[in-house]
C-alpha cells in the first residue's frame, strides 16, 4: 500500500499549480487568522515559580501586588551636584508626572546619602507587566524635564523602560541576524545545487513556514499561553529544520534524476524521493515536534511557549515538504526536461546548441559517494580501525563535557541585561547612587482578619532584628491589605540579587525568621518573594524538572528510532550518542561563558554562570534536531541493506552517500545558530553558541566517526531483536518496479 508521503508527493507533482496555490493559501489563512483572533501573552501569573511565586500569589489576592515602578535620576553633568537646581528640577518632575493617566502615585523626591543624586518614585496604574505598553508618556515628560534643565542629566529607568528598551534591543538584533543568516544559507544552497531556482526553493518555503507557524502560535496560545518568546523560536528554529529538510529531500531527486540517465520523468523521481527522503523527513519532524514537547514537563510558561513554537514550525516545515516541494520540484523539472528536449531537437537538426541557462542543474552527474575529501578520509579510517575511532572521538567528547562538572546556574534577570539598552545605564547609575535599591526580599503573612495586629507586631518586630543585618540595608517598609488579611514586609538588599551576600540573606529570612512567624501566629501562611527569591527560586526549579525532561527525551529518542528501525540497538545507540553530543555542547558553553577567556571574542560580560533555560533548551532542541540526521543516515543504511549489501557495507555507503547533504544541512544549522551569538541578550547568545556547536559536534564527530565505528563494530547485531532487516517491516520500503 502507498503511504502518505508518497500519495501526497504524487498528487501535488499531478496537479502542481492547484498545490502551489493551496499552499500559499493555507500560509495566507493560518496568518489571517493567527492576526484577526490575535495572541494570548502570559500573565504575571503564568510566570510564577516556588515559593516566591506563592508569595506573589499571597500578596496579590490582598491587593499588595507589584506594581510598575519607573524612576527618575537627576544628577549632575559634571562636578557636585546643584541641589537647589536638582529640588527643582524634581518638583517638576512631580508635577509633570502626576497629571498623567497612566500614573497611580507620585513619591516625594529623595537625596542619595552622599548628595549626589536625586530621585522621584513613579508607581504606574496596572499590573507590573503592562507597564511597558504605557511607559512612553512618562519618558516624553522625562525628556520634557530635561529641556527645561540642561545643567544637569535627568534620565529615567524602571523595569518598563528597561523590558521596552531589551525588545526594541531584541528587534534589532534579530533583524541582523536575519541578514546573516539569509545570505549565507542562500550562498550555501548555491554551492550545493548549483542553481539559483534550487537555492531559493527551500528558502522559499522555509520562510513561508515560518509566516504560516506564527499565525498558528498566535492560534495555539490561547492554550498555552506566549511568554514573549514563541517567535524568536520560530525563527530559529523554522529556518534551520525548513531549509534542512527541503535539503534532503532535493538532494535525493538530483541523486535519482542523475541515477535513472532520463529514464525517468519528473513525476516518477518525485515520488521515489518521496518514497526515501520524504519518510525520512516525516518522521524527523516527528521527532522534532515530540521531544520540543517534553518541555512542557518543565511547568513553566517560558519553556511552553518555546515548546509550542518548536512543535508548530517543524510541522508546518512537514507538510510543506509533502506538498508544495514536490509541485516545485515536477514544475522544475519538466522546465529542465524541456529545455533538454528542445536541444537535442537542435542538436539533431544542425543548429549550434543553444547556451545554458543553469536552469538544468541535474544534467551534472550526481556522485555516488558523499561528502568531501576530509570526510572520506575520517570513513576510511573508521572502516579500517574502528576500536580506535571509536576511542579516540568518544574521549574527544568526554573532554569537552568535562567543564560541566562546574556548571552554575542562575536565572538571567535584569542585572545581566545588556548595557546597550540606555535604561540600563541609567538603573546603574540609580544603584551606586542609591545602593538600597538593587534588591529587595517581601515577607507576606496571610492569617485571618482578627490577628492582623499580631501579624503586624511580629512584621515590625523583625524589621527592627534586621535592621543591623550588614547584609540588608535601609529602612523596612510595612503594609496591610485592606481587608486585614495580608501583610507585607519590604527588607532592602544593597546586592545585586545574584551575589552571594544576597542569598544568604534571602536563606536566613526564609529558614529562621519566616518560620519564626509560623510558629508565632497559628494558622498564619507565610512566603518571601522579592528580586533575590525569584533570582534564587527560578534556576532550582528547573533544576527539579531537569530529569523529568531528560527521562521524556530518551523515551521518546529510544521509541522514535525504534519505531522506525524496528531495533532496539539502534534506539540505545541513539539515546546514548544524543547525550554524549548534549553533554559536550553545554561543557563547551560553560567553558565560554562561565569564565571570561571568550568576553572579547564572543562579545559579552561574563556572570559567571549559565541561563537556567539553556540546558532545558539545549536538550530537547537538539534531541529533535539530532533525530533529524540519525533518521536520514540510518534510513539510507537500511536503504543499502534492502539493497543486497551486507551490515558492514550498508553502514560505509549509507553514511558515505549521506555525508555530503549531512554537511550541508548542517552548514546551514550551525549559520544560522551562529548568528544568534551575535544577540546582546545573554541567554538568546548563549542558546545560540550552544546548538551552534552541538550540531557541529553531531554532524561531524557523532554522524562521521562515533556512530559508523558503533554500527561497524555492531555488525549483524545493529537490528537485534530484528532477525534482518529486510524479513521486517522498514522505515525505507523496496523500490517500485514500475520506476525503472
Amino acid at each position: 500500500m502507498i503511504d502518505v508521503p508518497v500519495r501526497m508527493a504524487r498528487w501535488s507533482a499531478g496537479h502542481p499549480w492547484r498545490a502551489i496555490a493551496g499552499w500559499f493559501l493555507f500560509v495566507a489563512l493560518c496568518l489571517g487568522l493567527g492576526i484577526a483572533i490575535g495572541g494570548n501573552p502570559a500573565t504575571t501569573e503564568d510566570f510564577r515559580i516556588g515559593e516566591a511565586g506563592r508569595a506573589e500569589a499571597l500578596a496579590t489576592e490582598g491587593g499588595l501586588q507589584q506594581r510598575p515602578v519607573e524612576r527618575v535620576l537627576i544628577t549632575a553633568k559634571a562636578g557636585p551636584l546643584d541641589r537647589t537646581a536638582a529640588d527643582a528640577a524634581a518638583r517638576d518632575v512631580v508635577q509633570r508626572m502626576r497629571t498623567l493617566p497612566e500614573v497611580r502615585s507620585v513619591a516625594a523626591p529623595v537625596p542619595s546619602a552622599d548628595g549626589t543624586a536625586v530621585r522621584v518614585d513613579i508607581t504606574m496604574n496596572g499590573v507590573e507587566l503592562d507597564g511597558k505598553r504605557h511607559v512612553e508618556p512618562l519618558r516624553a515628560q522625562t525628556d520634557r524635564v530635561q529641556a527645561a534643565h540642561p545643567g544637569l542629566r535627568v534620565e529615567e529607568t524602571g523595569s518598563p523602560s528597561i523590558s521596552k528598551g531589551l525588545d526594541a534591543l531584541r528587534s534589532d538584533d534579530l533583524a541582523r541576524t536575519e541578514m546573516i543568516a539569509l545570505p549565507v544559507t542562500l550562498v550555501t544552497l548555491l554551492v550545493v545545487f548549483g542553481s539559483v531556482a534550487l537555492a531559493v526553493v527551500p528558502l522559499l518555503l522555509a520562510l513561508s513556514s515560518i509566516v504560516a507557524a506564527i499565525g498558528l502560535s498566535m492560534l495555539a496560545s490561547h492554550v498555552f499561553p506566549d511568554a514573549g518568546v514563541g517567535t524568536n523560536v520560530i525563527l530559529l528554529i523554522g529556518l534551520a529544520v525548513g531549509v534542512d529538510y527541503t535539503l534532503f529531500y532535493l538532494k535525493r531527486e538530483r541523486e535519482e534524476r542523475a541515477r535513472s540517465g532520463g529514464r525517468l520523468d519528473s513525476r516518477a523521481l518525485v515520488e521515489l524521493a518521496a518514497a526515501t527522503s520524504g519518510r525520512a523527513v516525516v518522521l524527523s519532524g516527528i521527532a522534532v515536534a515530540v521531544s520540543s514537547a517534553t518541555l512542557y514537563l518543565a511547568d513553566d510558561v517560558i519553556f511552553s511557549s518555546i515548546a509550542t513554537g518548536a512543535i508548530v514550525v517543524s510541522l508546518v516545515a512537514v507538510l510543506s515538504s509533502l506538498t508544495i516541494l514536490p509541485a516545485l520540484l515536477a514544475t522544475l523539472g519538466r522546465r529542465a526536461e524541456r529545455r533538454a528536449a528542445r536541444r537535442a531537437a537542435r542538436k539533431a537538426a544542425g543548429a549550434a546548441p543553444a547556451p545554458r541557462s543553469g536552469g538544468a542543474p541535474w544534467r551534472r552527474r550526481a556522485k555516488d559517494g558523499g561528502g568531501g575529501r576530509l570526510t572520506r578520509a575520517l570513513l576510511g579510517l573508521t572502516s579500517r580501525h574502528p576500536v580506535i575511532m571509536l576511542s579516540a572521538a568518544t574521549l574527544f567528547m568526554l573532554a569537552l563535557s568535562a567543564p560541566l562538572l562546574s556548571l552554575n546556574l542562575t536565572d538571567m534577570g535584569k542585572d545581566s541585561h545588556p548595557r546597550a539598552v540606555p535604561a540600563m545605564r541609567t538603573y546603574d547609575r540609580l544603584n551606586a547612587a542609591f545602593p538600597e535599591l538593587k534588591a529587595t526580599h517581601q515577607v507576606v503573612v496571610r492569617a485571618d482578619a482578627a490577628r492582623a495586629d499580631e501579624v503586624t507586631a511580629a512584621l515590625r518586630d523583625l524589621g527592627a532584628r534586621l535592621k543591623d543585618d550588614p547584609r540588608l540595608a535601609g529602612t523596612a517598609l510595612l503594609r496591610t491589605s485592606p481587608d486585614r488579611r495580608t501583610s507585607m514586609l519590604e527588607l532592602p538588599v544593597p546586592h545585586y540579587a545574584f551575589t552571594g551576600q544576597a542569598r544568604s540573606s534571602l536563606r536566613g529570612l526564609r529558614a529562621e525568621h519566616a518560620r519564626a512567624i509560623t510558629g508565632r501566629i497559628a494558622g498564619a501562611e507565610v512566603a518571601v518573594t522579592g528580586d533575590v527569591a525569584r533570582y534564587a527560586d527560578y534556576p532550582e526549579h528547573q533544576k527539579g524538572k531537569l530529569p523529568l525532561v531528560i527521562a521524556g527525551l530518551l523515551v521518546v529518542t529510544l521509541v522514535v528510532t525504534v519505531g522506525a528501525f524496528r531495533s532496539l540497538v539502534l534506539g540505545l545507540v541513539g539515546v546514548v550518542l544524543n547525550l554524549l553530543s548534549a553533554a559536550a555542547a553545554l561543557g563547551l558553553v560553560v567553558l565560554a561563558f562561565q569564565n571570561t577567556w571568550a568576553e572579547g571574542l564572543l562579545d559579552f560580560t561574563s556572570t559567571g554562570s549559565i541561563g537556567s533555560r539553556v540546558p532545558l533548551f539545549l536538550l530537547v532542541i537538539l534531541f529533535g534536531l539530532s533525530m533529524d540526521y540519525q533518521v536520514f543516515v540510518l534510513s539510507r543504511v537500511q536503504e543499502a541493506v534492502l539493497a543486497g549489501a551486507s551490515t558492514r557495507q550498508a553502514v560505509l555507503d549509507g553514511i558515505g552517500r549521506s555525508a555530503g547533504v549531512v554537511t550541508s544541512a548542517a552548514f546551514v544549522m550551525v549559520t544560522v545558530f551562529a548568528s544568534f551569538v551575535s544577540l546582546h541578550l545573554m541567554e538568546m547568545k548563549q542558546m545560540g553558541f550552544a546548538l551552534a556547536v552541538a550540531v557541529l559536534l553531531d554532524a561531524v564527530i557523532i554522524r562521521v566517526m562515533i556512530l559508523p565505528a558503533l554500527l561497524l563494530l555492531l555488525g549483524e547485531r545493529t537490528w537485534w531483536p530484528s532477525r534482518h532487516p529486510r524479513r521486517d517491516h522498514l522505515l525505507v520500503g523496496p523500490r517500485p518496479t514500475n520506476m525503472g
